[in-house]
């Protein structure tokens, strides 16, 4: 019985000393997301996220030339070109909104689309900005330019959001 008893002592303390490898923690990549909001009209509702491997997923929502989910792949420099369009109105931190009412957009005309962008790293921080295309303003014209024809540097997107006004 002794033995039997210390038997399943050692197994038990053997078992203790046996080391695992950690198993990966998955984390997202870095990833910009570019989500355009409605208007009153045909205006193309859709959302975009790509990242710096070349990967990207469309969804089409109202008023796109495809509705629904599509993956699609983009170039290094493509993803370049339209992080770099977006990166001079990416906060340092946190959120930043144009929006009516709100510094930076104290007048506004109504009905206009807008774009909510979320830029995400790996290490779990993110930024967002929301801008309205109805802030008014000369001061807002380059950014409103800017955020507008972000997408027109991917060319596949071209046959997924159809035409744009």
């Amino acid at each position: 019985m002794r033995w039997m008893i210390l038997g399943v002592a050692a197994l038990a303390l053997a078992g203790c000393s046996r080391t695992e490898a950690p198993k990966p923690i998955p984390i997202e990549s870095d990833s910009i997301t570019y989500a355009t909001g409605p208007c009153f009209g045909r205006c193309p509702v859709f959302t975009i996220t790509v990242r710096p491997d070349g990967s990207g997923i469309f969804t089409g929502k109202q008023f796109t030339a495809v509705t629904g989910e599509r993956a699609f792949k983009l170039t290094p420099a493509e993803y370049q070109a339209f992080a770099g369009r977006l990166q001079p109105y990416r906060p340092e931190t946190g959120e930043r909104r144009y929006s009516h009412g709100e510094k930076g957009c104290e007048q506004a005309v109504t009905d206009m689309p807008s774009v909510d962008i979320r830029w995400t790293r790996a290490i779990g921080d993110s930024q967002g900005l929301y801008f309205y295309y109805g802030c008014v303003g000369e001061k807002n014209r380059p950014m409103a330019d800017a955020l507008g024809s972000a997408p027109d540097d991917i060319p596949a997107l071209e046959a997924l959001i159809g035409e744009r006004p």
